[in-house]
């Protein structure tokens, strides 16, 4: 049940007189029958024993803390001794820990109940405080007081909704309750760790759910989404106000993050661009270009990364373009956005659809499913659609006289004449080109 270097590490603490458990995340994985993404031990005896006992394989990670990272089989495992915290002056972390000799103290700092089992290396559960009878109900639940608990740290309230979308749990009602009265706090946790929360909600089975259950929290790190909650767009092609929309484009899309996080930004400049027309029907004209100011913002804020924030920022800017199903306007595309760029687009597209009024559903999926094929041909005739792909190279230019900013120019004439088919991507009819246009 265990893996062979957890077991290992166990038994050397055992052997060495001392307790030691696989405790949280672990546990409550092996109990849904999940594979852990990682394994944790606790353990009654202090860093120095643990130390001492793996040395040389022990790291000393973060001794203040009772932690020590042993290296096994090629991978690292976090051994903590038990221990109890203090005050959370900062909303994040236990001012001072005091280490203890048992493990009652260890999980009851825990944050929920079914993150708070332990179990030996013979596999016997220790489980103070419901947490097998919360999952059996899908429930998340705090290990005691829930104020008190996300008063101590309040990333806690982002793990809750996370947990809540990747488990499909529903919420304990006290839970709930203190996470929404609490949900100010969240403005002492550090952007990226509230981007990394969010990132995993997104890509929860259960996020739509989530997302339309739980705005007031999310919106206390993302104000931007609260203008589009409960706005009614007026419209035939829609069956959702904006909120409810983004919820199920999100849910609708595969579970990558830059898609999720495209689909949760792409119709948040609606609330400052709706307008109802002499007929009772809601426009939003330009909104694509100020959800793009708007998740520029919001990425700045939360400290995405360069590349993640360039994808996601052209996918907001395309999405509510329309490209015709011919080779040149998929050939146009494909070199703005590039081949990942153009499948990823039209992803987002068929969520963003999906997520409308379904008599709209299955003429506009044909449309994305014609526009995929093109693509498909293009691509498999290695069609040119990139100055790298082009027949001719800045060599050739500067062999027909031209320098400096010359060259890039009559590159860009060529392709521009490739990509509309004036041309076909063949050298000599290229460099004759290339000649005849210089002359000019």
């Amino acid at each position: 049940m265990l893996p062979q270097a957890v077991d290992g590490i166990l038994r050397s603490l055992e052997e060495a007189g001392f307790s030691a458990y696989a405790v949280g995340g672990c546990v409550r994985d092996l109990l849904l029958c999940r594979t852990p993404r990682d394994w944790d031990v606790t353990t009654s005896a202090r860093p120095e024993q643990v130390m001492a006992l793996f040395a040389p394989h022990a790291i000393p990670t973060g001794l203040l803390h009772g932690t020590v990272t042993v290296c096994q089989g090629g991978e690292r495992f976090e051994v903590t001794t038990f221990r109890a915290d203090g005050a959370y002056s900062d909303h994040r972390h236990p001012d001072s820990v005091e280490f203890s000799g048992r493990l009652e103290d260890d999980l009851a700092r825990r944050d929920f109940t079914i993150g708070a089992m332990a179990m030996d290396r013979r596999g016997e559960i220790v489980d103070l405080f419901g947490g097998r009878d919360d999952l059996d109900r899908g429930s998340l639940r705090c290990v005691g007081d829930a104020s008190a608990r996300f008063e101590e740290d309040a990333l806690r309230i982002m793990r809750l909704l996370r947990f809540a979308s990747e488990l499909d749990f529903s919420i304990d009602p006290d839970t709930e309750r203190a996470a929404r009265e609490g949900r100010g706090a969240l403005r002492y946790i550090a952007p990226e760790r509230l981007r990394e929360e969010m990132s995993r909600l997104l890509c929860g089975k259960a996020v739509c759910r989530v997302l339309r259950s739980y705005p007031d929290i999310i919106g206390t790190f993302l104000p931007e989404i609260l203008p589009t909650v409960g706005l009614d767009q007026k419209n035939p092609h829609h069956c959702y106000d904006v909120w409810g929309h983004t919820a199920h484009a999100v849910a609708s899309s595969p579970p990558e993050p830059l898609i999720r996080w495209t689909l949760l930004f792409h119709d948040l400049g609606k609330g400052k661009c709706f307008t109802v027309d002499e007929g009772g029907v809601g426009h939003f004209y330009g909104h694509g270009a100020i959800s793009t100011t708007l998740a520029e913002q919001i990425m700045a804020r939360l400290r995405f990364d360069h590349d993640s924030r360039r994808c996601i920022l052209q996918l907001v800017d395309w999405h509510d373009r329309d490209i015709p199903r011919t080779r040149k306007s998929l050939r146009r595309a494909l070199n703005r956005l590039g081949e990942d760029g153009l499948r990823r687009l039209i992803t987002v597209k068929r969520a963003d659809n999906a997520a409308q009024a379904p008599a709209y559903f299955a003429p506009v999926q044909h449309e994305l499913d014609l526009a995929e094929e093109i693509v498909a041909e293009l691509l498999a005739e290695d069609a040119c659609f990139s100055l790298r792909q082009l027949a001719v190279n800045g060599r050739d230019m500067m062999a027909l006289g031209l320098r400096g900013q010359q060259i890039g120019a009559m590159l860009q004439h060529l392709l521009s004449e490739v990509l509309e088919e004036h041309l076909p991507n063949e050298r000599e009819i290229l460099l004759h080109e290339a000649e005849q246009k210089k002359e000019v």
